[in-house]
């Protein structure tokens, strides 16, 4: 079993709301092991009350940085000081860094170079640099799904969204399957999702309705998707592949 990466969760509490709190750590432990989690921010003030009602629930460490200068964000500096010397301790695999703000932009940058892995979590507005920097941007509006929300495979909802997609995505997803197409025609579903991820570090299926790849893929009216089984394994792989006039 391949070990889990080991991970640096590290917080911008001025940032995102704690509302997330529970589903940003349930979507990390999907990613590796938090080993460290801090959040910054400045402790004194009212502003980070709902966040402070966390700390002790989620074992975060809580990292006070006064604001020394009206208009000026020390907790980025703070945050940024700090990842680098985690990065120097050379202990970790990876940082989630957690903030919306364009400044974090050369931290991540940095810490790639490095040869570790960067997931950025923010807002929808998170600035296009940003979400480019990191190896995988989540959204963190998509981490909670709607308390309604069906347990069916595939909801009315989720359907609709596709076509939602937008030309953007729809190219995306078009030259990914190319990219990665084999001599028989068809994709490896995997393959294609880690082009996806090198291309567009924000694209997730939840974005659409759907909780995987797998399932966006098999809505899209332009795409083929076939199964095959290994019964020794027992193990499904997906292939995929672009309609052509004659199998549309």
């Amino acid at each position: 079993m391949k070990d889990m990466l080991k991970l640096a969760v590290l917080i911008d509490a001025d940032n995102p709301s704690s509302a997330i709190a529970k589903d940003l750590l349930a979507e990390v432990a999907t990613l590796g092991t938090a080993t460290v989690k801090r959040a910054y921010g400045d402790w004194t003030t009212t502003n980070l009350t709902g966040w402070k009602d966390k700390l002790h629930e989620m074992a975060i460490q809580p990292i006070q940085q006064f604001r020394y200068t009206t208009g000026k964000n020390s907790t980025d500096s703070a945050l940024i000081i700090d990842a680098m010397d985690l990065l120097h301790s050379r202990q970790l695999d990876g940082f989630c860094i957690v903030s919306s703000d364009s400044d974090f932009t050369r931290l991540a940058t940095r810490i790639r170079e490095a040869g570790l892995v960067v997931y950025g979590f923010g807002a929808k507005h998170t600035p296009r640099p940003f979400v480019a920097a990191c190896d995988k941007f989540i959204f963190t509006e998509i981490l909670t799904p709607p308390p309604d929300a069906t347990t069916a495979p595939y909801a009315k909802e989720a359907v609709a969204k596709v076509a939602a997609l937008g030309k953007d995505a729809d190219k995306i997803v078009r030259q990914a399957i190319s990219a990665a197409t084999r001599d028989d025609g068809y994709a490896l579903l995997s393959s294609v999702g880690h082009i996806i991820l090198q291309n567009s570090p924000s694209f997730d299926a939840r974005t659409y309705g759907f909780s995987k790849l797998g399932e966006l893929m098999r809505h899209l009216p332009f795409i083929e998707v076939e199964e095959v089984h290994n019964e020794k394994a027992s193990t499904v792989q997906l292939l995929v592949r672009i309609k052509t006039m004659k199998n549309a």
